[in-house]
């Protein structure tokens, strides 16, 4: 059976337990990966609201294309409507 499993969490460093019943959840569901995250940690990742937007020239129409992520100068960037054309394709 499964027995309690500890775990240094990625994003704050402490330690959880992975308890024998959530072991045996996460094997009923079919999850492969134990999780990397305490409680708290993954809380705070789902209720973030705010993210980050960088602003580029839409490769498409030359127009300003807001994305969360920082582009790069050798990939293309879209914006919205630009990228749901191609998308549509």
């Amino acid at each position: 059976m499964y027995t309690d499993k500890t775990i240094k969490c990625r994003d704050c460093g402490q330690d959880f337990i992975f308890t024998a019943g959530e072991q045996e959840f996460y094997a009923e569901k079919g999850f492969e990966h134990e999780p990397q995250r305490c409680k708290d940690c993954r809380n705070a990742r789902k209720n973030r609201t705010t993210r980050e937007m960088f602003t580029a020239v839409c490769a498409g129409c030359g127009g300003e294309a807001r994305v969360p992520f920082q582009p790069r100068e050798d990939r293309p960037v879209y914006c919205s409507e630009c990228f749901a054309k191609m998308r549509d394709e």
